[in-house]
């Protein structure tokens, strides 16, 4: 038996997670004195409510060495023979690292995977291999599953502000942007090689870096077929289901989903922010 177990900035919805019994490892959000695991102890709502009001910002503490070699041995007494774990961009956090070690810890096959991304580049990729399981794939056929997804991935972020990504040290090839640009709305692109922010134009409104990041969006994936679509939001649900029909409506997608970003990007990403993320099967 093959268990799929991830992190927390994998942004699944939770019907999905449930269905597949895909085993979650949560990041610690802190927050001053106080801690949270990421989308247990506190919500995606919560969080970007206080973001906005609260004048201590929060910082995030990865999974841990001990936090994955915990969820392998639970994997273990459920039965599990193999394990594959995926893991946010090993550029943007220690988590892979933490994985890769625990896996020395437990006496079953592990599999450690480097998503190069965050939020549903990662969740795509444990999406697809949890169906690769539920087919009866074996390992090798899985990864190999993984790999065809990562290297299709297309994922671009639009942000209210360069401010939360530039604190949160996120920031990437982007920084060339920082100096006096705090006000504009950039438009950032994820890449999926070196697992790394990447600029990719800037816009003075919110809409029109929305218009932007979705005909970008459009133009990359619409001559292709059998489309995986997901919208994230930060907080903003209305505008994400506007996308969400416009996905429908132009690309014809097999499958799309709308989830709300959790805490831990969302530190980096901060309010108002969205993103679409996506692949094609052929």
């Amino acid at each position: 038996m093959i268990e799929i177990i991830t992190d927390s900035t994998c942004d699944l919805p939770e019907p999905l997670i449930s269905q597949y019994n895909i085993q979650v490892i949560p990041h610690t959000i802190i927050w001053g004195n106080e801690q949270y695991r990421d989308r247990i102890d506190i919500q995606p709502e919560e969080f970007y409510r206080r973001l906005v009001a609260d004048r201590i910002r929060p910082t995030t503490a990865q999974a841990s060495v001990n936090d994955f070699s915990l969820a392998y041995q639970a994997a273990v007494n459920r039965g599990a023979t193999e394990i594959i774990a995926l893991t946010v961009s090993s550029a943007m956090s220690g988590a892979y690292q933490s994985a890769l070690k625990a896996s020395e810890m437990v006496n079953i096959p592990v599999s450690v995977v480097d998503s190069k991304g965050p939020t549903m580049t990662l969740g795509w990729q444990v999406l697809a291999a949890a169906r690769a399981v539920e087919t009866g794939a074996n390992t090798a056929a899985v990864l190999e599953k993984v790999a065809q997804v990562r290297s299709k991935m297309i994922q671009l972020v639009s942000l209210d502000t360069l401010e939360y990504l530039t604190k949160g040290g996120r920031i990437g090839n982007a920084i060339k942007w920082v100096s006096g640009l705090l006000q504009v709305k950039p438009l950032v692109s994820i890449n999926h090689q070196t697992g790394l922010v990447d600029p990719v134009t800037l816009a003075r409104t919110h809409n029109s870096i929305i218009t932007a990041m979705y005909n970008r969006f459009v133009a990359a994936l619409q001559n292709h077929k059998k489309l995986h679509v997901a919208v994230l939001h930060g907080n903003i649900p209305a505008e994400a289901e506007v996308l969400k029909e416009r996905i429908l409506a132009d690309l014809d997608p097999i499958e799309v989903l709308v989830n709300i970003t959790g805490p831990v990007l969302g530190i980096n990403t901060g309010p108002g922010a969205m993103a679409l993320c996506g692949y094609a099967e052929e």
